[in-house]
């Protein structure tokens, strides 16, 4: 009967309350309810089986007992809720110890109240690991001393053939390079042989941690010393390149000497004025060079200027057979004038010759040919006039002295003109033979200090490039 009551009552509240709800403005269409984006909470059931909570605790206890990390650790369960108490060895424990109490079945949440035991005995184990460790090398000991004889052997190999000297400078066009061969023969066996070690021992990747760190520390080297790199670079060009010849007379850029010798890092000359000089083989390789020893033919050329009044292809014509006359100009190729320039006062025409370096010295035979045109062109009644300058003056100026002046315009002459030395031309003055002081200063410091010096790369069986 009381069942009957309970269901008409509530049958009677559900038609009540069904006009209300239809009442009820309806929410608008346009404006939906959002959706739910985050995955539902795991369901905690609302009863337990009794001794579930014991249940929990034996398991985790027994798992905690296979590991020895955490024998120290108590476990409490209370409706599902683990509680974890005690010490252990390492701090990532902590986190490691909640993980597992965690995922097993039933567990509603993990209270870690695990901590770092601290304490020196708690460090046993690692100091037993240490022990270990330690056993284990001293095990290996005959192993390793096996791989290191194996890497003394392969680089032993490497430096043997290397030392083929005599082989490596057959294949090689010049010392240079064969000296760079043979380093990275040794390199190369080295390298290999400490691959072979190490996997002997079982430590092959150690070996690409160690060669990734190298390239790194070389790529920063490079870097640093990208100018050093470059000048070993340009000498091992050089030495393959032959530019020059030892005693050659060169113009590098603005430097002018003679080449002394070509060494791993520099170019050694000496100057003119007998000075040394290094110049950086980087800089060598780059600069123009002008040898004025690789042709035996060279030309010499000078400006005379003579009367605007005169006639200039006539002067030109007897410039160019007086230097013709001259038994130390070349006939081929024949020797030139040519005019160059119309003055205010004069035309100027440039005198070219060609001697030969072997037999004539260059600086002495323009110093010859110089007066022997002059002279010519004198005696035959040219005029080389100086500069002339018309200077006009205000008529407001102070009065100037012109009592040295004559009444047709001409100046007095109040000096008497000094009679002009003449010189004796002797025969070491006539000798244009090629006599060269620094070429054999030059010589004679090779010949001297040749074998106390770095390593001459200049090859004189090799040709000149």
């Amino acid at each position: 009967m009381k069942r009957l009551v309970a269901a008409a009552a509530l049958a009677l509240s559900a038609m009540v309350a069904a006009p209300a709800l239809a009442i009820l403005p309806s929410a608008p269409e346009s404006d939906p309810a959002p959706a739910e984006t985050s995955a539902p909470a795991q369901a905690i059931d609302d009863t337990q089986d009794a001794g579930a909570d014991q249940r929990m605790a034996d398991r985790i206890e027994g798992i905690f007992a296979e590991l020895p990390a955490f024998q120290a650790v108590d476990v409490a369960v209370s409706q599902g809720v683990v509680t974890l108490s005690g010490t252990v060895p390492k701090q990532e424990d902590v986190a490691r110890a909640e993980a597992i109490a965690s995922r097993v079945t039933g567990v509603v949440t993990v209270e870690n109240g695990l901590e770092r035991d601290v304490s020196v005995s708690a460090q046993a184990s690692g100091i037993a690991s240490l022990a270990d460790k330690w056993d284990g090398l001293i095990a290996l000991l005959p192993l390793i001393g096996l791989a290191l004889l194996v890497w003394a052997g392969i680089s032993l190999i490497g430096y043997l053939i290397a030392g083929l000297g005599s082989l490596w400078h057959r294949i090689a066009p010049n010392s240079f390079l064969a000296e760079l061969i043979a380093s990275a023969l040794r390199f190369v066996f080295v390298v290999g042989g400490l691959v072979v070690a190490l996997d002997i021992v079982g430590a092959s990747a150690l070996l690409g941690a160690v060669l990734g760190g190298a390239g790194v520390i070389g790529l920063a080297l490079g870097f640093a010393l990208r100018d050093t790199i470059e000048n070993y670079v340009a000498s091992l060009m050089l030495s393959l390149r032959q530019p020059f010849r030892a005693n050659d007379h060169v113009l590098i850029d603005n430097l002018e000497g003679r080449v002394i010798r070509l060494t791993s890092r520099a170019t050694v000359m000496m100057t003119l004025d007998g000075n040394h000089l290094r110049v950086p083989n980087s800089q060598v390789f780059k600069a123009v060079i002008t040898n004025f020893s690789r042709n035996p033919q060279r030309r010499f050329e000078f400006d005379l200027g003579v009367d605007a009044d005169d006639d200039a292809r006539a002067a030109r014509q007897l410039g160019r057979e007086t230097l013709g006359s001259l038994d130390f100009i070349l006939s081929d190729p024949p020797p030139e004038a040519r005019i160059v320039e119309v003055g205010d006062s004069n035309v100027v025409i440039r005198f070219l010759g060609w001697v030969d370096q072997n037999k004539t010295d260059w600086f002495k035979a323009q110093s010859r040919a110089i007066p022997a045109v002059k002279e010519a062109l004198e005696d035959a009644g040219f005029g080389l006039p100086e500069p002339i300058y018309r200077l006009r003056f205000d008529p407001r100026s102070a009065t100037l002295p012109f009592e040295n002046i004559a009444e047709g315009g001409e100046r007095k002459d109040t000096k008497v003109p000094k009679p002009v030395r003449q010189m004796t031309v002797t025969e070491a003055d006539e000798d244009i033979r090629p006599v060269n002081e620094i070429a054999e200063m030059v010589d004679k410091e090779r010949r001297e200090t040749g074998s106390e010096q770095e390593k001459d790369l200049l090859d004189h069986s090799r040709p000149v490039e």
